[in-house]
């Protein structure tokens, strides 16, 4: 597995990382902690370095799960871990409320330290901008914090170009992580010109649609009842039947050059930006030693373009977040 930096920064990950918030949340119930830290053991072993987590993942339980698998291999892979959620008393404790206020910011890193049993975080993202905090107090709580040794690198998440702009202005931005892939192209407009600019990676979570870009979903597939999927309105059973369209050109540009939809889908944002570190999630060892192996699917110019050319053809139907969500990026 190959290298790649984020940004202008000196962080320096596997070219492909790994996702974790689908062990325990998000996507169906959460899976067997022993099989996990076998699959998150298997990535190791296979050369991933760079690994995704986050507080509001379970909530704690992702984070406890990823500081227990990977303490083995303390001080040879990059944790990344968020702040910026905390429970809704309005809302019966749900943790949908945003808190970015500096003095939160610093007891999540604490808590955070202590679940994944590590002396620094590697790379802490704000997880949505809070716009009832200045951004610059939080880019200075985070400055605080790598200050005191504590963290490394300052993420933002589906953050606006403006806002980073005005981040970066105060504690440099390691990277950026948003929803891209074929199947949310929106980025390239709205943020990959400032992330070039500023030399700041970019992490795209989701790079698989949320799984549609494998080709192992359609109309007729069945979510379980905890399942996010559920609600997102791309998602839904006439929608996924009209994006069909989108699987079925990847499927059949994968034929061409022997490789699978989801190593095509991932091959392409490689290709892309030598910055870009797409994070693809799984619980599964067979679905992780496929995405890996896009890392060895050699993409021309010519191949990106055509990609392109023939998704751009393509009307998606349906937004790609309900409308709690929806409110939340690109601010």
């Amino acid at each position: 597995m190959k290298k790649r930096k984020l940004g202008k920064s000196n962080l320096e990950v596997s070219e492909i990382g790994l996702g974790c918030m689908g062990m325990s949340f998000s996507y169906g119930p959460a899976k067997d902690k022993k099989e996990m830290i076998s699959l998150i053991h298997a990535a190791v072993e296979r050369g991933v370095t760079f690994f995704d987590t986050a507080e509001v993942y379970g909530p704690f339980v992702n984070e406890e799960l990823v500081g227990e698998a990977l303490a083995p291999f303390r001080g040879k892979v990059v944790i990344a871990t968020k702040f910026g959620w905390e429970a809704n008393p309005d809302d019966g404790g749900k943790w949908n409320a945003l808190n970015s206020r500096p003095e939160h910011i610093k007891q999540v890193a604490e808590d955070s330290l202590k679940r994944l049993k590590i002396d620094a975080i590697d790379l802490f993202y704000q997880h949505r901008v809070d716009l009832n905090v200045p951004i610059e107090d939080v880019a200075g709580a985070v400055k605080d914090l790598i200050q005191a040794g504590k963290v490394k690198h300052f993420g933002m998440s589906e953050a606006a170009a403006k806002t980073i702009r005005r981040a970066h202005a105060v504690q440099p931005v390691t990277a950026l992580q948003s929803e891209y892939s074929l199947f949310w192209r929106e980025p390239e407009e709205t943020v990959m010109p400032t992330l070039e600019e500023l030399g700041i990676g970019f992490v795209p979570f989701s790079p698989l649609g949320k799984g549609f870009l494998t080709g192992k979903i359609n109309s007729d597939t069945k979510f379980d009842s905890t399942d996010f999927r559920n609600i997102v309105p791309r998602f839904s059973p006439e929608n996924r039947k009209a994006n069909q369209a989108l699987v079925d050109m990847v499927s059949s540009f994968a034929a061409r050059k022997k490789a699978t939809p989801a190593q095509i889908a991932l091959a392409w944002l490689l290709a892309k930006k030598p910055w870009i570190v797409p994070i693809p999630g799984t619980t599964k060892l067979a679905r992780l030693e496929e995405n890996l192996g896009a890392a060895k699917v050699e993409l021309t110019a010519d191949d990106v373009r055509d990609l392109e050319d023939a998704s751009s053809k393509i009307k998606l139907e349906g937004d790609r977040y309900p409308a709690f969500h929806a409110q939340l990026v690109g601010r």
